[in-house]
């Protein structure tokens, strides 16, 4: 088998680099709908304004998802030459299933993808045993778990700030919810970044580690993660959330339910909350179903007629497709590459 040296593995992290960029680009709508479609921050603002705060998110939070996402193939079992392939393998599942997402408007999750391609590519390597099936029940259910959380977070929260406000003054209460916007979208962009950003960082380490970076004492289970892998990973989010997905940002901010300021802020605020505690726990979520099912809580307040529910169960049947296909694409993208391996 050939084995893989430096620069193919300098290549991959690029190649690691730029689904981080995709997935920042692909979920800024994420970020920065809420704010855009309530007319709090013009769409140029509001992607700078989200762009810094996926950076800074850098600084907080620890590194429990990149933890947890280092350990879906298991080092163990797996021939470490060939663990760079299925790295490689993995980011072609993501990132072409994010284009392909990107492309119709449909905002899916980049961190599904990337674990389904890894699995994908992992089970082509190696069979089942080349994956940590704990860590990927795990995701899965918090695939399901995680969107319930923010629906209901979103609803709740929408209740609270009604009830509190229910005496003040209409115009008034605007004027201040369009402020407290921007602290609610600042915490949800820097939310986004303790999560998603870590996904990459993830498939980083086993990289490493297939070449001998962290030493031979090291524990596969329990790689640490280098200073300037953090640094790369939330600089590439950020420019990618620079570069905007206004195609997304349509679906998000308009389609699903109509936004005021108030809606803005408490949906943002209940994503942000939930996408945090998932941090903070280790589990590898999609912030992208955490802010939908916010805004469809948000919007239920109003009345279920209220929310366009056909776009919603659109986008749900998207994240159902997610896993599936890119662990498809993954898996036969290794099953071309180990011909050409001697694999």
């Amino acid at each position: 088998m050939i084995e893989a040296t430096w620069e193919l593995i300098v290549i991959i992290i690029g190649i690691a680099l730029v689904f981080d960029f995709t997935n920042g680009f692909h979920d800024s709508a994420n970020s920065i709908s809420t704010v855009v479609s309530t007319k709090v921050l013009s769409p140029r603002n509001a992607v700078f304004f989200a762009a810094f705060f996926n950076f800074v998110a850098a600084f907080g939070f620890g590194v429990a998802v990149a933890a947890t996402v280092s350990k879906i193939i298991h080092l163990d079992f797996v021939e470490t030459a060939v663990v760079p392939y299925i790295i490689l393998c993995a980011l072609i599942g993501a990132i072409t299933w994010n284009l392909i997402t990107w492309f119709i408007g449909l905002p899916t999750s980049s961190s599904h993808a990337l674990i389904g391609g890894l699995v994908g590519a992992g089970i082509a390597a190696a069979g089942l045993a080349a994956i940590k099936i704990e860590t990927v029940l795990l995701v899965v259910t918090f695939m399901f778990a995680s969107p319930v959380i923010g629906l209901i977070a979103g609803f709740f929260f929408m209740v609270v700030v009604l009830w509190a406000t229910r005496k003040a003054n209409k115009q008034s209460a605007e004027h201040y919810f369009k402020r407290l916007q921007l602290c609610s979208a600042a915490a949800y962009s820097f939310s986004h970044g303790t999560n998603d950003a870590q996904k990459t960082m993830g498939i980083i380490l086993p990289l490493l580690f297939s070449i001998g970076y962290f030493g031979a004492s090291v524990d596969p289970n329990n790689l640490p993660v280098p200073m300037w892998v953090i640094i790369a990973s939330y600089t590439a989010i950020a420019l990618g959330t620079l570069s905007g997905g206004w195609r997304i940002v349509k679906t998000m901010g308009y389609n699903i339910t109509k936004l005021r300021p108030v809606h803005g802020f408490a949906a943002e605020t209940a994503g942000a909350a939930t996408i945090l505690g998932a941090s903070v726990a280790g589990i590898p979520v999609s912030t992208t179903h955490i802010i939908c099912t916010s805004i469809m809580g948000v919007g239920s307040t109003m009345g279920a007629s209220a929310v366009k529910w056909g776009v919603a169960r659109r986008i749900m049947s998207a994240w159902v497709l997610t896993i599936p296909i890119s662990a498809f694409i993954g898996f036969v993208a290794f099953t071309v590459i180990r011909v050409f391996i001697g694999y």
